[in-house]
């Protein structure tokens, strides 16, 4: 495991960078072969959730330069080095947990903590207005998946940085996260048609497409439910599972009511936007 952890450490951004890039053409590909719907208005709202990205990228690297601790995976390294003895900081390593046990427990728990956060940031309005940025988006792709306010974005790297410090989470298990959490967020937010059968055997397990855009319909009932990015477990544990939109995957309409101009959704007033009045 330490041998793992070395490797992945030394590989974080390359690793990161390469399953990014690989998954968004896949699901870019799968969206074009399968649509699940059909006009998505890709010419227009690829190019801002693009420049969106873009934002939150200097965002994020502007911070990091600033406070070198200030990621996820930078956290895991120091924690991992505290001790008297070396035996690293936090929850897991004061348990006597390490190894493959403390990955998977990690894995599990970092999980559970992006949908306890999702629910928090739909229902605490100041944080709602960060997140509602990414709801604006006037239909469902891969690109979705990628479309967030910087302040959120560092908002969330900020809270995982706290989780990773509290559990003493092993670096291996925080990149393989983010990996994973990036990987699933493109997936499940594809405009991707996957066979009814095939749909209801992931589901069982992992958010899928369909499960995933009922969380972005027009209706807050709707919205507010189907929070998981990766594991569906805890949308069925906590009650706020729905298995389909009530005007169907074809019908329905995507985004937030108050927020369908798409001439008012540019850049700029994607940036402002949680600081209007609304």
């Amino acid at each position: 495991m330490t041998a793992l952890n070395d490797f992945i450490s030394a590989h974080e951004p390359l690793l990161r960078l390469g399953c990014f890039v690989g998954m968004l053409i896949a699901m870019a590909a799968a969206e074009a072969l399968w649509p699940r719907r059909r006009d998505t208005g890709r010419a227009q709202r690829w190019p801002r959730n693009a420049a969106l990205v873009v934002v939150d990228t200097l965002a994020v690297r502007a911070v990091a330069w600033a406070l070198p601790a200030f990621l996820p995976v930078a956290a895991a390294v120091w924690a991992a080095a505290q001790g008297d003895q070396g035996q690293g900081w936090g929850l897991l390593p004061l348990l006597g947990l390490d190894g493959w046990a403390a990955f998977w427990i990690s894995l599990l728990l970092m999980d559970l903590a992006i949908y306890a956060q999702h629910v928090a940031v739909h229902h605490i309005p100041v944080l709602w207005r960060l997140h509602r940025v990414h709801h604006t988006d006037l239909a469902i792709d891969t690109t979705t998946g990628v479309r967030f306010h910087p302040l959120e974005i560092l908002l969330s790297i900020a809270i995982k940085v706290g989780l990773v410090l509290a559990l003493g989470a092993p670096a291996a298990a925080v990149v393989v996260f983010e990996v994973v959490l990036n990987a699933t967020s493109l997936f499940n937010h594809a405009n991707l048609r996957l066979p009814l059968g095939l749909d209801a055997a992931l589901r069982r397990v992992l958010v899928t497409p369909d499960m995933h855009r009922v969380h972005h319909s027009v209706h807050r009932d709707e919205t507010d439910s189907n929070f998981g990015f990766n594991l569906s477990v805890w949308d069925r544990l906590f009650g706020t599972y729905r298995a389909q939109p009530r005007d169907g995957h074809d019908a329905m309409a995507i985004g937030v009511g108050g927020y369908r101009d798409a001439t008012r959704l540019g850049l700029a007033d994607l940036l402002v936007q949680p600081f209007r009045k609304s």
